[in-house]
């Protein structure tokens, strides 16, 4: 029957997936042999001209040292990735599938690895993972509380930062308390992206972390029956800092390019981003004056890894592994790290490398850059960022 059929080809991909990943192990140059040839069509966001243009250097490399075509498939969302592998297993494609590769976390992560649309594990067999800072960048092994086991290479590290004119903000408020009194002493000129965009809902993970005496319940799956107790803190906050915000917290920026163009035409104090090297890309590309600053709070600002997976149907598994290995090497870390390029955070550990290797990553603080660098707090379980926004669009979502 048909069905049977299906179901013992979902038995033997289910097989075959961990066999492969122990070949990279124990034999990488015969994933090398394989991946020459291989055409990786890779599924990423592309909101971004200087990511695109790395990954197109990244693709020029990979071709003329693996021989392989790296493909950038142009992405706004990663769950239309997501929607597409579940899809190709729902209607039998269980090989030949139309994503090699993604870049991947959080929900997705999770989503992926529940459902099992994963391939792997595969990550901490790929030669280069032996540089990767395991130990001073924990979430490198845990996505949003889920434990990664293998089944995503990490790829840049992020953490929430703020930045401001430091000719409008003098002492930056380095904590929730500080912010929330700044926002009363500057009404109007503090606000944060509308959920559920990403940036807002990390926001109002930043608060709930914050605000919250005990962080215990935000490493496990939301419990329905103790979220509005868990969250308490959360909403009480908002309600506190919502009349001072822009617009008196009635209305929001869609997303946090737009709140950075607020503060850059003067009408916020504050912007924030996830990645750490934002405001020195800012002002190197002439978009915002020298005189801008960034901080984190100091007690610590929510920070994660974000990944890079290979869907369990994947034509080439073998080309998405070169690829990957690549783009951990410290060449191409370097130059990820780089704002000339990207500016995004290494995930290796920068103090172990060769010194030649070392040198890549060596350069002069430019303007802009965080000086005082914060703790990182882990990210909530993935399952609190839909909780979260069904009510905050509930209470404020008018």
């Amino acid at each position: 029957m048909p069905h049977d059929r299906l179901r013992r080809r979902l038995i033997a991909s289910a097989l075959a997936g961990p066999l492969l990943a122990r070949a990279a192990a124990g034999d990488w140059p015969a994933i090398q042999r394989a991946a020459r040839g291989q055409t990786v069509w890779f599924n990423a966001w592309a909101g971004s001209e200087r990511i695109n243009a790395y990954l197109q250097w990244a693709a020029a490399e990979v071709r003329e040292r693996h021989g392989v075509t790296l493909r950038h498939v142009k992405v706004a969302d990663t769950a239309e990735a997501v929607k597409r592998v579940r899809a190709e297993r729902e209607a039998g494609r269980l090989a030949d599938g139309s994503v090699d590769m993604v870049w991947i976390n959080g929900e997705n992560f999770l989503a992926m690895k529940r459902e099992q649309l994963l391939f792997g594990p595969f990550a901490e067999a790929l030669p280069s993972y032996v540089h990767v800072d395991t130990a001073g960048k924990p979430t490198t092994r845990v996505d949003f509380s889920e434990p990664v086991e293998g089944m995503e290479a990490p790829w840049g590290m992020a953490q929430l930062t703020f930045f401001g004119d430091a000719r409008g903000v003098p002492q930056p408020p380095r904590s929730l308390g500080a912010l929330l009194a700044f926002a009363k002493q500057h009404p109007g000129r503090v606000t944060y992206p509308r959920p559920p965009d990403f940036h807002g809902v990390t926001f109002l993970k930043q608060v709930l972390l914050e605000s919250s005496a005990d962080r215990a319940p935000f490493a496990r799956p939301v419990a329905p029956e103790r979220f509005a107790a868990d969250s308490a803190a959360l909403w009480s906050t908002l309600e506190a800092l919502h009349p001072s915000l822009w617009r008196h917290g009635r209305q929001f920026p869609p997303n946090a390019a737009a709140m950075r163009q607020m503060m850059a035409d003067g009408e916020l104090l504050i912007a924030f981003t996830f990645n750490p090297n934002e405001a020195a890309n800012e002002i190197a590309a002439k978009r915002l004056p020298a005189t801008v600053v960034s901080w984190q709070h100091a007690a610590g600002t929510i920070g994660n890894t974000h990944f890079l997976a290979i869907p369990f149907n994947a034509r080439a598994k073998a080309g998405a592994q070169v690829v990957i290995d690549f783009l951990l090497s410290p060449r191409a870390q370097a130059r990820k790290a780089d704002i000339a390029h990207w500016g995004d955070p290494t995930v290796l550990a920068v103090e172990r490398l060769a010194p030649a290797e070392r040198a890549l990553f060596e350069r002069a603080p430019a303007p802009g850059t965080v000086a005082q660098p914060a703790p990182v707090l882990p990210e909530p379980h993935a399952s609190w960022v839909e909780a979260i926004e069904r009510e905050w669009a509930r209470r404020h979502g008018q």
